[in-house]
């Protein structure tokens, strides 16, 4: 059975990281044949494309399918996929991101596919941003959603926001967890080393968080509560990863509220290295206003650290509020300021949160779970919607 999947872009990220594992552990399943289809990656955000080096066939680059809205590019990708779905013949096409998600889906719809697959990582339309945007993008949402056979969401809380706009029915949705390869962060360790070589002591508290730097992500919002929280405690440092547009204006403010020696920039780093880092934490803080299901939550939990998030969209799926970490209204400042020094003065309670939120993790975020989940799937819509296949089980 042949499975195409399609994504806007391939920077580091969360729905990046799970698509490409997802392609990966797929390739694996011996009677599927499975490839990528994916737009050019440019910008400050890094690109994961060179996972694909050495396999040939696996990732297909349309130069046409860019992130910003351009209506004549829009319709020469659209072009574009509809006559590469129309000579590979796949029996799924599987799309992943807002612009690959609608053109993926409609194109694949004009090349007569079978079985049409979204899965929703984030929310295209809310609060986050203003109502024309919201008015555009529910309605290709609404037209994507009439050719799509079924949809897949990282959190429960995607499939509700979309069934109240009127985008799909219940039966339509399955929640499939975004899976990772759990055993580097349930073996980290807190390397002394690695703190040093990134100015962290061996006794301070390291609040992590790991985020692209750019709006909607939360950063001026840690660093309006850093001063108070240092203030109390004079030993938190602040880790943040990731790389983005905002870092300069970030560390400007951090050097405008006195306080730059506590807080490290690590910039882009290779997801390989994401395990040992949040290793070296105590806590991850959380504070995105858009977001699926982000990874970092299940992955410090992995690692046995508690999280601190703010309560939007999926995050309470991870996050346990009193059991794997505190959930925190978004934008309650003063709420967050007392849930992280709650954590940093109840060591005893952060190892109880941590041991908690490993096992919740393990049970339930595995990449080979998230597979075998989309395998199942794949066969169970094959088979309904007349894909004639010899399935080996």
């Amino acid at each position: 059975m042949r499975v195409s999947h399609v994504i806007t872009r391939l920077i580091v990220g969360g729905a990046q990281e799970n698509t490409i594992a997802s392609v990966l552990g797929l390739r694996s399943r011996k009677d599927l044949q499975v490839d990528l289809i994916s737009g050019p990656t440019t910008g400050p955000e890094g690109s994961l494309a060179s996972t694909f080096d050495g396999l040939p066939g696996a990732l297909t680059i349309i130069p046409e399918l860019i992130r910003p809205v351009r209506p004549f590019q829009d319709w020469r990708a659209l072009a574009r996929l509809t006559a590469l779905f129309a000579r590979t013949h796949p029996h799924i096409v599987h799309t992943h991101s807002g612009k690959a998600g609608v053109l993926g889906r409609l194109a694949a719809h004009r090349a007569g596919v079978p079985v049409i697959i979204h899965t929703i990582h984030g929310p295209s339309f809310g609060d986050f941003q203003g109502a024309l945007a919201n008015f555009i993008f529910r309605a290709a949402e609404r037209r994507a959603a009439r050719v799509t056979t079924h949809f897949i969401t990282v959190a429960q809380a995607m499939a509700d926001q979309y069934l109240a706009a009127g985008i799909g029915k219940p039966e339509n949705y399955t929640r499939i967890f975004s899976g990772f390869d759990l055993q580097p962060f349930l073996a980290a360790q807190n390397d002394l080393a690695l703190r040093k070589r990134h100015g962290l002591g061996a006794d301070d508290f390291v609040v992590g968080k790991i985020a692209r730097l750019f709006e909607l992500k939360g950063h001026d919002d840690l660093l309006d509560v850093a001063p108070a929280v240092i203030g109390a405690a004079p030993k938190v440092k602040f880790l943040l990863i990731g790389g983005g547009e905002w870092r300069q204006r970030l560390e400007a403010r951090a050097r405008g509220l006195g306080i730059a020696s506590r807080f490290v920039f690590t910039g882009l780093v290779k997801p390989s290295e994401i395990p040992g880092l949040v290793g070296c934490m105590d806590v991850l803080v959380h504070l995105s206003r858009r977001e699926g299901l982000a990874r970092a939550l299940p992955q410090a939990l992995a690692a046995a650290r508690p999280v601190v998030c703010y309560d939007c969209d999926g995050a309470r799926e991870a996050c346990q509020d009193g059991k794997t970490g505190f959930l925190v209204k978004p934008g309650d400042l003063p709420t967050l300021h007392d849930r992280l020094l709650q954590l940093v003065r109840n060591a005893i309670g952060r190892q109880q949160m941590g041991a908690t939120g490993q096992q919740f993790v393990r049970d339930r975020f595995s990449v080979e779970q998230m597979v075998g989940e989309l395998d199942r799937l794949y066969r169970r819509l094959a088979g309904e919607h007349g894909v004639e296949m010899k399935f080996n089980h």
